[in-house]
């Protein structure tokens, strides 16, 4: 009777425990396996400036390569210079890439600031920033507390290839949609603002593309 009830535990417990141990479908391999044929056709559709073409590209890389994949760790810093985990963040994210040669909208980053005050309490909102640390200090204080500005040093970052492909290959400003489990929902650019826009309408515009990413990140918790 006693072998017979070990027998059984272990044809129970063994297939949970192969599962635990199945390797995860992770952004940096999935991305990896399809990044150079990326790269190469969206060069050629910017060079012959077919910016219709250079999208399609994008959102099927997205679509049909990166939603679903979990994001890889790693480790940036916050303003004070301590390093931090993507993985200390445990609600989902909200995360948007600028760098300091990115100029935003007139209405862009009050409509974000709004968003994260409003919402802070059910997601992290990171704004992850490539450039110098005085040029961070000054793009900043633009920003509510609710809104972690974390930067890049990329003298630390040289062999990371998710860091790598944020940068080079996916490009900025984009925002990225992430559950709780570090699985991406999704990813987009950012709206194209026009400089001579009112504030208004900048305002407006940036505020309802805000809300879609919220909704978005609304629906992967409903989901989980």
């Amino acid at each position: 009777m006693g072998k017979f009830l070990l027998t059984l535990f272990l044809l129970t417990c063994l297939p949970a425990l192969s599962q635990k141990k199945e390797p995860k479908n992770l952004f940096s391999d999935a991305i990896g396996k399809n990044i150079r044929k990326y790269r190469r056709e969206a060069k050629r559709a910017y060079i012959y400036k077919d910016e219709e073409r250079a999208q399609f590209l994008f959102d099927s890389l997205v679509k049909n390569v990166i939603n679903g994949t979990q994001l890889d760790n790693f480790k940036v810093r916050k303003f004070a210079g301590r390093r931090i985990e993507l993985y200390k963040f445990e609600k989902p994210i909200y995360l948007i890439t600028y760098a300091s040669w990115c100029v935003p909208g007139i209405g862009e980053l009050p409509a974000f600031n709004d968003i994260a005050d409003k919402y802070h309490n059910d997601f992290d909102f990171i704004v992850l920033f490539w450039g110098s640390k005085k040029k961070i200090k000054k793009f900043k204080r633009k920003f509510t507390r609710n809104v972690n500005v974390l930067y890049v040093d990329e003298r630390e970052n040289r062999s990371d290839f998710t860091i790598k492909t944020m940068k080079h290959s996916l490009g900025f400003p984009t925002s990225f949609f992430i559950h709780s489990d570090k699985r991406i929902l999704d990813i987009r650019r950012n709206l194209f603002h026009h400089y001579q826009e009112s504030y208004s309408n900048s305002y407006n515009a940036n505020y309802q593309d805000f809300m879609s990413g919220i909704a978005l990140l609304e629906r992967g918790m409903v989901e989980q």
